[in-house]
């Protein structure tokens, strides 16, 4: 009988042990998934603005709720700077992150764009330098690190943009049929270079969303509410977004197609639960756990892009990943060693969110962690995702 109890425990704990791995893999293939279903959206004639409304609408449905229960003691008194602050951060990604990534994405590829958010932190990294939110000491290994990762990641987004190079076929037989029906855009219908500007600065876009969002956190310290209020504003300022670049209003009419699974996916998944996954995977591992998942969406994307879309991918694409990966690992490395130096001070100054270091996190934690974990995560914490 103790042999069997030995022997659960010990399963038991080997599972709380994997189960951040299968939570983080979990959410690449629904990011994955997502990218899909929103391409395949687009070929149906769905409009990336009405998409951005209607995702919202089901994400603040799923929201509101959760953050009106669970923090209505907790919750601080709105303030007209706050709401400014909630305004901007509606804007940011709900309105210009995520309409200029569709954009990118439907003049390039699911795999391209899935690609370039890997440059996301190193913009990220930049603007923190720019508002004083990260410090670089070039006699300590782990700032020049983060700083030559930072340009690595540059370069790479900079491949990616000016060299195309000859396609590759991952995948032979069914997506080489399609593609050969004329069921995808020809690679020179695409307008690449353009494409690409607009994946970047929606990279852009949500790099300035985490910046703003720290500092809001610090004035409204309600993460799920914090999350409601954007999604809300989202669908304000995305609706007047769309009926300026959107005249015809039969764009707003969407059947039981593509286009309802893929508003009712963006806003189910990834924001959602990716919301409420990659907080609790964030507090119990830390964010450097969460970003280096991150490449492991683009894979993912690729191989199902050249299957169901019949995508091609190009060499000058391949090798800016991989510049870019590796720019991005650099400055993952440089990040998780300036946390190890910094947790104690963060953890006195009670400031920020409760994000605890993977070397001093237990393996209980996970199990015992709240619903009310922040959701500054997901297309809200770190680039894995998109929202």
């Amino acid at each position: 009988m103790e042999d069997q109890n030995a022997s659960s425990n010990g399963m038991g704990k080997t599972f709380r042990k994997i189960k951040p791995y299968l939570a983080m893999v979990s959410l690449q293939f629904g990011y994955s998934g997502m990218y899909i279903i929103t391409m395949v959206s687009f070929k149906h004639g769905m409009s990336h603005w009405v998409l951005s409304v209607y995702r919202h609408i089901i994400a603040t449905l799923i929201m509101a709720p959760f953050a009106f229960v669970l923090e209505r003691k907790i919750r601080p008194k709105m303030t007209f700077p706050v709401f400014l602050r909630l305004a901007a951060l509606g804007f940011l990604e709900p309105v210009l992150d995520q309409n200029l990534y569709n954009m990118g994405m439907k003049n390039t590829s699911t795999t391209f764009a899935s690609a370039s958010i890997n440059v996301l932190p190193a913009i990220t990294f930049i603007l923190a330098l720019i508002c004083r939110l990260e410090t670089v000491n070039f006699k300590k290994v782990h700032s020049v690190a983060k700083v030559v990762g930072t340009a690595v990641t540059v370069t790479g987004a900079m491949v990616m943009t000016l060299y195309k190079g000859p396609a590759l076929q991952i995948i032979k037989g069914h997506a080489a049929s399609h593609h050969d029906s004329g069921s995808t855009t020809e690679p020179s219908e695409q307008n690449w270079v353009l494409g690409t500007v607009m994946l970047i600065a929606s990279c852009g876009g949500w790099a300035s969303f985490f910046i703003l969002q720290s500092f809001t956190l610090k004035m409204y310290p309600a993460e799920l509410s914090v999350t409601a209020w954007i999604c809300f504003l989202g669908i304000f300022e995305g609706g007047i977004a769309t009926l300026i670049f959107e005249r015809d209003m039969s764009v707003w009419s969407i059947g039981m197609d593509s286009r309802l699974l893929a508003c009712v996916y963006s806003g189910v998944v990834c924001s959602g639960m990716a919301y409420y996954v990659q907080g609790v995977v964030t507090r119990e591992r830390g964010p450097v756990f969460v970003t280096s998942f991150s490449p492991l969406c683009m894979i993912i994307t690729a191989a199902l892009g050249s299957i169901v879309l019949a995508e091609q991918v190009f060499t000058g694409s391949i090798i800016g990943a991989v510049i870019i990966v590796t720019g991005l690992y650099t400055v993952v490395w440089g990040k998780s060693k300036d946390k190890l130096n910094t947790t104690d001070v963060a953890k006195s100054e009670g400031q920020e969110l409760p994000i605890k270091d993977d070397t001093k996190s237990g393996t209980d934690n996970f199990d015992s962690i709240e619903i009310n974990v922040p959701t500054g995560a997901g297309k809200n914490v770190l680039p894995s995702a998109r929202t």
